[in-house]
């Protein structure tokens, strides 16, 4: 087989997960147990040194990275539209996609792991509520996004197809549900996430992930 896919369940990997399932092509999904330590392991480090999940593997080649994979999957799939194909359309999902990746996705890792930027506990929780702060914000911008895209006419935000952004949106608006960002915040944004994850394709990749979608407590 030669595409083969290392996941994280729940993390950014749910992305080309998901891209992969709607391909309708062939692939292996290769779950790394990151609470286990396995993407230390020397097995898994022969294929990415850094450690860290999606890997995409087709073939001889391994491909890193949530745009990169994006990008390879969308051009070796162009009948899927998980991009726009050109022009400006597909330089604003583009764009979109960016911002997903360097700005809201960060924030999160410092909602989630604030020991990786100061040993101080005190700093830590520091970091933690001004990047809760953030986080939120960033929700709102992304449910702005939604709204553009309705009244734009689009069902999906990359537009008439169901693609990388949406699958990435769902799991930033789930992740936000650790930090306590949810429905409660943003509802238009979560009707979108629900139907999102409504897709009969995205439902499969949710339920061999086995994630819940609302992570607060009492949810």
């Amino acid at each position: 087989m030669s595409l083969q896919l290392y996941f994280a369940p729940g993390a950014c990997s749910f992305v080309p997960h998901c891209l992969l399932e709607l391909s309708g092509a062939t692939f292996e999904p290769k779950m790394v147990k990151l609470h286990k330590g396995e993407q230390y392991e020397a097995a898994y480090q022969a294929i990415n040194p850094r450690g860290q999940v999606p890997v995409l593997v087709d073939g001889d080649q391994a491909v890193t990275q949530i745009v990169a994979i994006t990008l390879y999957l969308d051009e070796k799939f162009p009948q899927c539209g998980f991009l726009p194909a050109s022009g400006m359309a597909r330089a604003k999902a583009l764009e979109t996609l960016a911002w997903m990746n360097n700005s809201v996705h960060p924030t999160f890792t410092h909602v989630f792991l604030p020991q990786k930027f100061s040993p101080d506990a005190g700093v830590q929780a520091d970091i933690k509520a001004n990047a809760i702060k953030a986080y939120k914000a960033l929700m709102g911008e992304l449910q702005n996004l939604v709204a553009q895209a309705t009244q734009a006419g689009h069902p999906w935000l990359g537009g008439a197809h169901i693609g990388a952004l949406d699958a990435y949106a769902l799991t930033l608006a789930r992740w936000g549900t650790i930090a306590g960002v949810g429905p409660q915040d943003f509802p238009a944004l979560w009707d979108y996430v629900e139907k999102v994850a409504a897709n009969e394709t995205i439902a499969k990749v949710i339920a061999r992930e086995r994630l819940q979608l609302n992570l607060m407590a009492g949810s």
